[in-house]
């Protein structure tokens, strides 16, 4: 049975409730919350192994609690799935921008949300496996175990997002990759995806480098790959 924690942000009960039932049917321990001021504390209190976190909350909604968690060091290793009514192209890029792993429009299948879950949390597992080896290429140093990016000696501020696409990019320099291929390694292959939700955290990636931007190289018609 599975021991992790998730903990649901959801301010509709009958919602919530279904997400805890089923959850908890699969062996979850789940704490659920209805506020996102509340979900802000449980999340630093507790450190749960991911995050369900609605959009639409009265007051704090979810993408400034995404937003926050993703800001603190101490949270911002917590994978955070969005659950929305709202379906919108910019919503789902939105999502992503501030940090979010995954995305689900409601009405959902609990199945669904389920397998979510699971595809993230063992990605996370492969992630810790790998956080030990240091990435060296070109004139960049990357320390997954750190979250640490250094362009020759100078540290480099990335959101998660931008760290997982430049870490994976980076272990296979001269591998082409489609958005789609990049989008479903660093968070799972049932994530809703867009080119544009790849694009924008490619300009900003390329941004925050600098000059080594340049090694990120975009293949016409396919996608990126990590100059050799």
């Amino acid at each position: 049975m599975a021991k992790d924690n998730i903990l649901v942000i959801e301010d509709e009960e009958d919602i919530l409730e279904l997400i805890n039932y089923n959850l908890g049917k699969e062996g979850y321990r789940v704490t659920g919350v209805t506020s996102g001021e509340d979900g802000l504390k449980s999340a630093r209190h507790n450190l749960p192994s991911l995050v369900v976190l609605d959009v639409m909350l009265p007051g704090l909604d979810g993408l400034e609690v995404c937003k926050m968690l993703k800001n603190d060091g101490k949270t911002q290793h917590i994978p955070i799935i969005m659950l929305t009514a709202k379906s919108e192209e910019s919503d789902v890029v939105t999502g992503l921008e501030v940090g979010a792993d995954d995305y689900i429009t409601k009405p959902f299948s609990p199945k669904i949300l389920i397998a979510r879950i699971r595809n993230i949390l063992r990605r996370k597992a492969r992630e810790a496996d790998r956080a030990v080896t240091t990435i060296k290429v070109h004139d960049i140093v990357i320390n997954p175990g750190r979250h640490e990016v250094m362009v020759a000696g100078k540290t480099v501020d990335l959101t998660l997002t931008e760290f997982q696409i430049l870490q994976f990019l980076a272990r296979h320099p001269g591998w082409v990759f489609t958005r789609y291929q990049i989008v479903n390694e660093i968070r799972g292959d049932e994530t809703i995806v867009t080119d544009r939700s790849v694009d924008v955290q490619i300009v900003g990636l390329r941004k925050k480098l600098g000059d080594a931007g340049q090694y990120i190289e975009t293949v016409r018609g396919v996608g990126y790959r990590f100059r050799e």
